[in-house]
């Protein structure tokens, strides 16, 4: 059975604890390594009910200064450490989840208190500088450190913002400037234009648009909002523009049993594209752009294969318009390569690639054609903040120097098996395991009994998140092991057996 949804993973061992040599047996090549952390927990701990005493106590402090309907439980950082979250109560829990998918390396790592503590980087923590109007004088180096050496190759600009969504937003409008700069034909906007823009009207505020695909989800501000399609709570009340909106692949699995009907669906969903893009075109509101997940995370950790993607960028080739690939969830390594979209075999860059999360930073990476020739037209005070450039740059050495991404290869391979073990026991019950590196998900029968697992699971201090409509989501550190692997596997046997009648 195929480990991944579009490759294979070849794995290297990169640990001392031997516990995960039980289940699969020795990889062929064996390197072991000392913890990154010596000082994380060896095993969950639960004291009380989560949340606790103490969280509750908490919540209803802070319920009486805003909505807490999200909180979950309340944090002791300071005790947390690499793959474990402490809890205000003293519960120890081997987060899976890791804040939604945006801790690299664990917490507290010593990586990154050392760097808090240098003394050359006191004032970038203490001053937060309007970076597209007083950088700084070693921004250059921070960025091509901590940026540029992991750009995707073919991409050698880039621009920092403070999250995903708003990385999102100022990708689609780099993507509006130049489209309409094609349409002058590189000459300087009218003084009608000029005029008409501030008022919201055409010619200066045009009619164009972004598809975008069912189920995706690309962040929480307006902008954002307009192509994002996965829950209701994101978008009732709010006013979104009527953009066109594709489906995107609903594949069968398993992938090699069904490759003729995932083929078709994909051919489905292309022709689709095609046909939103002409409608639009009639419709005098033409898609200036595409945007896209490599695995649509929050709607489900839907995946499609390397054919669907290079289809997808020959569509956008074709009626010249930008590809936007959003990694803010798949960014980073958790695939097993920096960035997901490596696996697809492109026969060009893409021409953004956003991020955020594991990238402590947010903002994109572009074509040198998609960059504003005027200043302030990309721009907001701060662009980030420089500081997380700092952190990010220990991020990426750490992964260069301990080999993270072979480290993800091995145990995402180790944690899909364990899932296609725990989908053949409990047949019923779970399915349509998937996933690459550690970015791996499983479906549920149903929500209710999905959701009867998490809760069961942080009650025995495995912290995991839900995606979609029925399905589980991993989203660990880099540095998740075998032995990890083992201790949620074991864990998540007991619970689904206390489910079963």
């Amino acid at each position: 059975m195929a480990v991944t949804f579009w490759s294979t993973t070849s794995c290297v061992f990169k640990s001392t604890i031997t516990r995960g040599l039980r289940r699969y047996g020795t990889p062929a090549t064996v390197k072991a390594v000392l913890k990154s952390d010596p000082l994380e927990p060896d095993e969950p701990s639960v004291q009380t009910e989560i949340p606790g005493p103490r969280s509750r106590e908490l919540l209803k402090e802070l319920d009486t200064i805003q909505n807490t309907k999200a909180v979950h439980f309340f944090v002791d950082y300071e005790r947390s450490q690499g793959n474990y979250l402490t809890d205000v109560d003293g519960n120890v829990i081997l987060d899976l989840y890791t804040q939604i998918a945006s801790v690299p390396i664990g917490y507290n790592h010593p990586r990154l208190l050392d760097a808090l503590m240098k003394k050359e980087n006191r004032a970038t923590f203490v001053n937060r500088p309007a970076l597209g109007v007083y950088p700084p004088s070693d921004l250059s180096s921070r960025l091509k450190n901590a940026l540029l050496s992991v750009a995707p190759p073919g991409l050698n600009q880039v621009m920092t913002m403070a999250c995903g969504a708003c990385s999102v937003e100022h990708s689609q409008k780099a993507m509006f400037i130049a489209y309409q700069r094609r349409q002058r034909g590189g000459k300087p906007p009218s003084i009608k234009e000029l005029q008409s823009c501030l008022e919201g009207k055409p010619p200066g505020s045009p009619n164009l648009s972004v598809l975008s695909f069912k189920n995706g989800l690309h962040g929480r501000t307006m902008g954002a909002l307009a192509v994002t399609h996965a829950k209701w709570a994101l978008k009732l009340d709010f006013p979104v523009p009527d953009w066109p909106c594709a489906s995107f692949p609903t594949l069968q699995y398993p992938l090699d049993q069904f490759v003729r009907e995932n083929r078709a669906e994909e051919d489905r969903c292309l022709n689709e594209v095609k046909e939103r893009i002409h409608a639009w075109e009639k419709r005098n509101c033409p898609v200036a752009g595409i945007i896209v997940e490599p695995i649509q995370s929050e709607g489900g950790d839907n995946h499609a294969t390397p054919y669907f993607f290079q289809c997808l960028q020959d569509i956008a080739k074709e009626c010249e318009i930008p590809l936007m690939i959003d990694e803010v969830q798949t960014g980073c390594g958790a695939t097993g390569k920096f960035w997901a979209h490596e696996h697809w075999d492109l026969e060009n860059a893409p021409d953004i690639v956003c991020f955020s999360k594991k990238m402590l930073t947010g903002g994109f990476y572009y074509k040198d054609h998609l960059r504003p020739e005027q200043g302030y037209r990309i721009f907001n005070t701060w662009l980030g903040d420089p500081s997380k450039l700092i952190f990010l740059e220990e991020v990426v050495n750490l992964i260069k120097e301990e080999g993270l991404l072979v480290q993800v290869q091995d145990t995402g391979s180790y944690l899909i098996n364990g899932l296609y073990d725990m989908q053949n026991k409990y047949p019923g019950l779970l399915s349509r395991a998937r996933g690459i590196g550690t970015f791996c998900s499983i479906d549920v029968k149903d929500a209710d009994t999905r959701d009867k697992i998490l809760h069961k699971l942080i009650q025995r201090g495995i912290n995991l998140g839900p995606c979609g409509s029925v399905s589980i989501r991993f989203r660990p550190t880099l540095l998740l092991s075998r032995n990890h692997v083992d201790i949620f596997i074991d864990t998540f046997d007991s619970v689904i057996a206390e489910l079963q009648p």
